[in-house]
């Protein structure tokens, strides 16, 4: 066990199993941009930085501080860029070749069987948008604008926010694109700009999609359903007429019960309403009023808790039976925790490494392949005596620990 987790030996094995099963730095390698005769290759700029993301520094002058070791000329085969330097070669990334790179840990993953569906051999996507950051000083071409209402008069605030295609597996949720969202048009715009290009790469990926109410629009359905993909969303508009027409459906048909761990769901699920006019199409509605019961920490009190739920779907109850639907459209909230929540409070992905657009989505792209590579190594590399012995955190701990330890100490990273 001790020479298992001596030191620098998770760092070491995470560096060579991104090499030896998804080819890392061949893949590093491939990228370009659009500088002509550079001093510095684009390669250890992002070599560099692809440390910096699975080491969770968070920052480029974290980075940079770590320049004077000579371990930087063994692993990158050159002295390690500047801050300055990294931000501006972000700034000319193609991103699409980053997602090239993302493309291809899929396909290994897929091809070596590490991907299982979820409820009833399902795989699914689910789209959600995210604000990154925002400001009231800086601002660029990407940037939106709002206007603050403040006590001291109004403010015009700059922001970025995205949209994210993460793929729901049974034993991983794994991250495939992002697309920001541009000056003048609304989250659903760049869902589906997000979404064409995601059906593009992963055409066979998934079956269905997963959305919040705001993606219950015509085109967002139509374009889903125009590449044989079922979508399941939240309907929660009280002026929808399918809501409306539900809602009354629903107090004459029977429910179902069951109980999923301290939580009671009684579902009503009905087919073929046509208030939809907008789809011509008929569409499944599904509810679940949930009650769980909470003691609560400070009084002691035990009060019962009822949330109300209501989905619109284009799956047929013969394809996804009800209980299995009401677990995907739960599925969807996942993305909060084991996506954004993990990304932002663990990988830094919120940070602003370059405040440029260009640069903010290929650094949320390189996060993104880190985040792939981090989870794909704990789970199918760590033998299970030692993978279930700490949490995920406790290993992201270790490994930014041993990143200090070996430019202190060895200065060597992987082993000739």
């Amino acid at each position: 066990m001790r020479k298992e987790l001596g030191r620098g030996k998770i760092l070491r094995r995470l560096l060579r199993y991104a090499d030896k099963v998804f080819d890392l730095r061949m893949r590093i390698a491939t990228v370009k941009d659009g500088r002509i005769r550079p001093r510095i290759e684009i390669s250890a700029v992002i070599s560099s930085c692809m440390v910096m993301a699975l080491a969770r520094l968070g920052s480029l002058n974290a980075l940079e501080q770590t320049g004077s070791n000579g371990f930087w000329n063994k692993w990158i085969g050159a002295a390690l860029p500047s801050a300055d330097t990294a931000g501006k070669v972000f700034s000319v990334v193609d991103g699409e070749q980053l997602r090239e790179i993302i493309k291809h840990l899929y396909s290994r993953l897929k091809r070596n069987k590490a991907l299982e569906p979820s409820f009833e051999h399902r795989f699914a996507l689910i789209l959600d948008g995210h604000e990154s950051h925002n400001s009231y000083l800086r601002c660029c071409a990407g940037c939106l604008q709002r206007v603050i209402h403040k006590a001291d008069g109004d403010k015009m605030q700059y922001y970025h926010r995205h949209v994210m295609a993460q793929l729901m597996c049974g034993n991983f949720y794994l991250p495939l694109d992002m697309e920001p969202q541009r000056p003048g048009e609304d989250e659903v715009a760049a869902a589906e700009r997000l979404l064409k290009r995601v059906l593009k790469n992963y055409p066979r990926a998934f079956s269905l999609i997963l959305a919040d109410g705001l993606y219950v629009r015509a085109g967002f359905f139509q374009l889903a359903l125009g590449h044989s993909k079922d979508v399941i969303a939240v309907l929660k508009d009280e002026r929808r007429d399918l809501l409306k027409d539900a809602r009354g459906v629903f107090e004459l048909e029977k429910s179902t019960s069951y109980d999923v761990g301290n939580v009671k769901r009684e579902c009503w699920d009905v087919e073929h309403f046509t208030s939809w006019t907008q789809l011509n199409g008929d569409v499944r509605v599904v509810r679940s009023l949930e009650a769980s019961y909470v003691k609560r920490q400070r009084t002691k009190k035990i009060e019962k808790k009822v949330s109300d739920w209501v989905w619109v779907s284009t799956i047929s109850k013969q394809r996804l039976s009800t209980e299995n639907f009401v677990n995907f459209g739960h599925g969807r909230w996942k993305i909060e925790n084991t996506g954004f929540n993990e990304l932002v409070n663990y990988w830094h992905a919120n940070h602003v490494y370059r405040h440029d657009p260009v640069a903010i989505e290929a650094f949320g792209l390189l996060t993104m392949i880190a985040f792939i590579l981090f989870h794909a190594f704990i789970n199918l590399n760590l033998k299970p005596e030692i993978r279930f012995k700490h949490t995920k955190l406790h290993w992201a701990h270790m490994i930014t620990s041993e990143f200090y330890q070996l430019l202190k100490t060895t200065g060597v990273l992987i082993p000739p």
